[in-house]
C-alpha cells in the first residue's frame, strides 16, 4: 500500500477463512461499500469480496460466482488458489497472491478478491467495470477539422485510445505509483524505438522524488517535475485528445496518464509548440502556416503594444506625427487617471471579464462577455473615467493575447511588466525588457532538452514545424531531440 497508510505488508493470510475474512473487515471496519458474498460448492467455502459501485455485476456473476456453484470441479488440495483459477473461474485475468497489500490495492481499484478456505493464497480477478463520461470532444480543444475524441477520467480507457492509433508493439507502457494516500496510477507511454533514454532516465528519477499525499490531477505532477519552476513558461505540455497524445509519441516525446483526470502530460516541451494549434496538422499546410504565423505576432503585439504606446505618449511625444499627438491630447482632456493608470485598470478589468466569461456556463458567460465589454467600455468613454485610444490599444493587444491560449497565463503577468518598464523607462525600458525576455526563453530547458532547440540552428529542415507548418512529404525529419530522426523515407535532407 501506499506510504503513509497503515502497513499490511506483514500481515499474513491463515488457511482460515473465517479468519482471512476478519481481517479484511477490519481493516474496512468504516467502509460501506464494502460488499462479501459467502459461496459453499464443491465441498469448499469462498468468500467473494468486492467495492460496490467499481465492479462489473454482471462479469463478476458471470465469471466467478456462477462458475463457483454450477461448474462440479472437486479442486486439489495440494495447489488449492491454483487449481481454482484454471479448472473452475471463467474471469479473463486472474491472479494469486499471498500479500494484504497486493489485495487491498487490487479491491480499491475495481477488482475482486476470491478467498477459498483451506489457502494461504487468494484469487485477484479482474472485474473493473466503474461508470465513465463517455467519449466526447474536450471543450477547450475543439477543432472544426479532425478526429472528435477526448480522453476520459478513467487511465486504462484513455491508454486503450492511444494504443488504437498506434498499432505497434513498439508501444510501451510502464507504471507508477504516487501518493501516500491516493496511490494513484500514472502510466508512462512511449515508443521504444525513438524515446531517448537519457530522457526517460530522468522522468523515473523525478517522479521517485515526488512525496505528496494525494495526486488529483496531471498538474500536480507537473509542477514538481518541471524544469525551471518559477518561470512563467510551462515546459510541459498536456491535452485532452488522444490524436494529440499519439503525435507526440510519434516524435519521440513521453506521454503521462494519470488516473483520474483527461489530461495527459507530454514531454519534453518546446517553445514552438505554444504557438501550434491542434488542427494545423488536419488542414492545408498553407492556411495553417499563415495561422501559426499571426500567432507568433499577436504574442509579441499583445506585450508590445500598451507598452510602445505608453511610451511614446508619454516620453517620446516627438516620435508621433503631429495631427496624431494633438487628437490623443484632445481625447485624453478631462481624463482624471494617467495614461499608465489608465492602461493598468483596463487591463484588469479586459482580465476579470475574461476570467467571468470562462467560469460561468458557456452561454450566459459569452453575452456577458460581450454585453459587458460594450457597456462598461462605452460607459467609460462617455464618463471621461479612460480615453478613446487608451481602451483601443488595451482591447487590441488583449484580442491578440487570445490567439495563443497556451500563454494566456504568461501573456498578461508580461503584459503588466513591460508597460511597468514602460512607464518608468520608456521605450528604453521597453528594449531592455525584451531583451531580458528573450534572454530567459533561450535559456530555458525540458528534460536537458533546449526549450528552443528548434530555432536555435537556422536549417530549412528545424523550421519545417516552427514558424510554419510545411506539407507532410517534406517534412521527413522528426524534432532534433529525437533518438531516431527519420520520419519519412530514408533520404537525406539539407
Amino acid at each position: 500500500m501506499a506510504a503513509g497508510c497503515n502497513d499490511y505488508s506483514k500481515t499474513e493470510l491463515s488457511e482460515s477463512l473465517s479468519e482471512n475474512l476478519i481481517i479484511f473487515r477490519n481493516i474496512f471496519k468504516k467502509d460501506a461499500i464494502l460488499r462479501t458474498k459467502n459461496i459453499s460448492a464443491n465441498g469448499r467455502e469462498y468468500a467473494v469480496l468486492y467495492m460496490d459501485g467499481m465492479v462489473n455485476v454482471a462479469m463478476l456473476n458471470d465469471s466467478v460466482v456462477r462458475p463457483l456453484v454450477m461448474v462440479d470441479i472437486i479442486p486439489s488440495a495440494e495447489n488449492l488458489a491454483e487449481s481454482v483459477s484454471k479448472q473452475i473461474l471463467f474471469a479473463s485475468e486472474v491472479k494469486k497472491t499471498n500479500r494484504i497489500d497486493d489485495a487491498l490495492r487490487a479491491i480499491l481499484y475495481g477488482d475482486t478478491l476470491l478467498l477459498i478456505d483451506g489457502s494461504r493464497e487468494l484469487l485477484i480477478i479482474n472485474t473493473k467495470g466503474w461508470r465513465t463520461r463517455g467519449i466526447s470532444e474536450p471543450e477547450n480543444e475543439r477543432i472544426l477539422q479532425g478526429p472528435r475524441e477526448g480522453f476520459d477520467e478513467a487511465a486504462l480507457l484513455n491508454i486503450a485510445m492511444i494504443r488504437r492509433k498506434l498499432l505497434t508493439p513498439d508501444f510501451c507502457v510502464e507504471i507508477e505509483r504516487i501518493g501516500r494516500r491516493t496511490d494513484t496510477i500514472v502510466f508512462i507511454c512511449y515508443l521504444d524505438s525513438l524515446v531517448d533514454a537519457k530522457i526517460l532516465k530522468e522522468l523515473k528519477r523525478r517522479l521517485s522524488k515526488i512525496d505528496i499525499d494525494g495526486i488529483l490531477d496531471t498538474n500536480y505532477i507537473a509542477e514538481q517535475i518541471r524544469d525551471n519552476r518559477y518561470s512563467l513558461f510551462k515546459t510541459t505540455g498536456s491535452t485532452e485528445r488522444p490524436d494529440i497524445a499519439a503525435a507526440a509519441l510519434l516524435e519521440g516525446r513521453i506521454a503521462l496518464v494519470v488516473d483520474g483526470t483527461p489530461v495527459v502530460m507530454t514531454l519534453p516541451y518546446l517553445f514552438s509548440q505554444n504557438f501550434q494549434s491542434d488542427e494545423d496538422y488536419y488542414i492545408n499546410f498553407f492556411v495553417a502556416s499563415v495561422g501559426r504565423f499571426l500567432r507568433y505576432i499577436c504574442f509579441f503585439l499583445s506585450i508590445s503594444v500598451p507598452s510602445v504606446f505608453i511610451s511614446l505618449i508619454t516620453f517620446h511625444k516627438e516620435l508621433l506625427p503631429t495631427t496624431f499627438a494633438v487628437s490623443i491630447a484632445e481625447l485624453r482632456g478631462g481624463v482624471p487617471f494617467s495614461s499608465v493608470g489608465e492602461c493598468l485598470m483596463l487591463i484588469f478589468i479586459f482580465e476579470i471579464l475574461r476570467e467571468t466569461g470562462v467560469r460561468m456556463s458557456q452561454s450566459v458567460g459569452h453575452a456577458l462577455s460581450i454585453v459587458g465589454g460594450l457597456v462598461i467600455g462605452q460607459a467609460a468613454v462617455e464618463a471621461k473615467i479612460v480615453s478613446a485610444p487608451i481602451l483601443i490599444v488595451v482591447a487590441f493587444s488583449g484580442i491578440s493575447g487570445l490567439m495563443v491560449p497556451r500563454l494566456k497565463g504568461a501573456v498578461f503577468y508580461l503584459r503588466v511588466l513591460s508597460l511597468i518598464a514602460s512607464a518608468l523607462f520608456g521605450l528604453y525600458g521597453y528594449i531592455a525588457f525584451m531583451t531580458i525576455l528573450f534572454i530567459h526563453i533561450f535559456s530555458l530547458s525540458s528534460f536537458s532538452v533546449d526549450y528552443t532547440v528548434s530555432l536555435n540552428y537556422i536549417k530549412p529542415q528545424s523550421l519545417k514545424d516552427t514558424l510554419f507548418r510545411a506539407a507532410w512529404f517534406v517534412m521527413k525529419k522528426r524534432p532534433l531531440f529525437n533518438k531516431n530522426l527519420t520520419r519519412m523515407g530514408e533520404h537525406k535532407n539539407k
